[in-house]
């Protein structure tokens, strides 16, 4: 029986998906744990992670700061995480009041401090709140992780690090970042259960300062 189209797209998508998780295995899971080693060091301590991102990506975003937030398996504290682009109120007044390119940027200056991450992430890696986001929050003294599409590109290069994922649907690259999402939280919860903070909460903000300091 021959395959109907749909099928086949089905197929090819499958296939697009399944190549581009064999590449995150091979080049992205170190990068994937160091940021989770990072976020036990900085969560625990009252630091904080921003997020942020437009359309499926500020979805994959929000997806992360709930299970920072929540839990993603075992039992936690709760742990400071905001999904920028859900402060709807913000969005909507900075946007009309400064431009949308600085609808991240504004909240970053304000929720932002010394020792905090921001992670941005976009398929295309070009969105310009996005890379307004990036500056603002060097700036300001904290790390910024860029998830994005194919590299190089625009927000890999603003960020302090970067992951990549060299897939050319925007589909496949927003799957693969939802995988990568569970395998940062793993890595966080893990990194957590080493050093032993998973029961108990850590001590004051001006910790996280150390912390970066001593990087």
């Amino acid at each position: 029986m021959s395959r109907s189209p749909a099928t086949t797209g089905a197929q090819q998508h499958c296939q697009a998906l399944e190549d581009a998780l064999r590449r995150l295995r091979v080049h992205g899971l170190d990068q994937l744990a160091h940021w989770g080693h990072r976020l036990a060091t900085v969560l625990p301590a009252g630091g904080r992670l921003l997020a942020a991102g437009n359309g499926g990506s500020a979805a994959q975003a929000q997806h992360l700061t709930a299970e920072l937030v929540g839990r993603y398996r075992e039992e936690r504290p709760a742990y400071s995480a905001i999904a920028l682009h859900a402060e709807t109120s913000s969005v909507t007044a900075i946007g009309n009041d400064y431009g949308f390119e600085q609808v991240f940027a504004r909240q970053v200056a304000a929720h932002g401090r010394d020792g905090d991450v921001l992670i941005v992430l976009s398929t295309s890696g070009r969105s310009g709140n996005l890379l307004s986001a990036a500056m603002t929050a060097r700036s300001a003294g904290l790390e910024v992780w860029a998830l994005t599409g194919a590299g190089p590109n625009p927000l890999a290069e603003a960020a302090d690090q970067a992951l990549c994922i060299d897939a050319a649907s925007t589909a496949t690259v927003q799957e693969a970042h939802l995988v990568a999402v569970h395998l940062l939280c793993e890595s966080f919860d893990g990194a957590l259960a080493s050093f032993g903070t998973t029961a108990v909460r850590a001590g004051p903000r001006r910790a996280v300062a150390a912390v970066r300091r001593a990087r």
